[in-house]
């Protein structure tokens, strides 16, 4: 029986991804659990995909084979939570995956302040990213290896568009943020001092993606997204920023004359990238601002205490 969450005094759908997981709140040793259970998940979905290669057309494999394998990468680790989770509802306070704590915005407020922050992020990243490009391709071993992964991610959103989009666009916002931020960094968070447990969790975030050129542009919208996290306590949030960028990239990957290259920097003359550049970074500046309105309720961030229950309490509320 999945346990009964309580949230600033209502009871909420015990039949939740968050409610499920929300008494699990994992520290430095719990994420690297995590990290293995996803590993485990790979391993699973390259073994179902292995399978499934026997019985359907390698076309259907090579366009929607990803739709199969991408949820089930998560799944061992959203069991292992799940069930640690339960283990603890009885005897600890657990922390909400997602709170709605903004300050003195509206919910569509602080929605399209988001997205303003979303696009602000991608333009202030774009010069550290291409600049990491530079300096990892500058040899012809690493640029030979840039160009095998750079196949490899192709082949992997090869297919329709619906099928690149839906993967990007929906299924790693809900998945990598329910991995990323609800789990790591709101265990972090409860453990260690916000700076070092959004920094931490930025680099688990750009490690799951396994070569250096997402890596950085990982960390870097990991430590925005964290920040937000921290200050609102709101996977809904994070998953926003994700879908924005994600669905950004899937869409202007569509468009023929951007195929050739990943970087805005090479897209617009210099004069036009600089003044383009220095307003992104203003606005991720007062869009930064903006979250820092929001007051903190306790050390941890506006993460809301989830109640501790007893097993009576249970049995009285099933």
């Amino acid at each position: 029986m999945p346990p009964v969450l309580f949230q600033k005094g209502r009871k909420v759908n015990n039949y939740n991804l968050y409610a499920n997981h929300a008494w699990y709140v994992p520290g430095v040793k719990g994420m690297f659990a995590l990290l293995g259970w996803f590993l485990v998940g790979n391993l699973l979905a390259s073994l179902v995909i292995a399978i499934l290669t026997a019985f359907l057309p390698q076309q259907i494999i090579t366009d929607y084979g990803n739709l199969v394998m991408y949820p089930l990468s998560f799944l061992p680790a959203m069991v292992y939570a799940a069930s640690k989770s339960q283990r603890n509802s009885l005897f600890e306070t657990g922390y909400a995956l997602n709170s709605s704590n903004f300050g003195p915005f509206k919910g569509w407020q602080i929605a399209l302040i988001t997205v303003a922050l979303t696009f602000a992020t991608m333009i202030s990243a774009d010069l550290p990213n291409y600049l990491n490009f530079k300096l990892t391709t500058a040899t012809p071993a690493m640029k030979e290896f840039y160009d095998m992964v750079t196949e490899l991610l192709e082949k992997m959103t090869g297919g329709p568009f619906w099928s690149s989009f839906l993967l990007a666009a929906v299924f790693a916002p809900i998945f990598e943020e329910w991995l990323c931020r609800g789990m790591v960094l709101r265990g972090l968070l409860s453990k260690m001092k916000p700076g070092w447990a959004i920094v931490i969790s930025a680099l688990f975030f750009a490690v799951i993606h396994m070569n250096p050129w997402q890596a950085l542009n990982a960390f870097i919208i990991g430590v925005i997204m964290g920040y937000v996290y921290y200050k609102t306590g709101s996977l809904i949030l994070t998953m926003l920023i994700h879908f924005v960028n994600n669905a950004t990239a899937v869409i202007l990957s569509q468009i023929p004359s951007l195929q050739e290259t990943d970087y805005w920097i090479n897209m617009m003359d210099r004069g036009v990238y600089i003044a383009v550049y220095v307003a992104g970074v203003a606005a991720l500046a007062a869009c930064i601002l903006a979250f820092k309105r929001i007051p903190l309720q306790q050390s941890r961030g506006n993460i809301d205490e989830v109640g501790e229950l007893s097993e009576e309490t249970l049995i009285k509320e099933a």
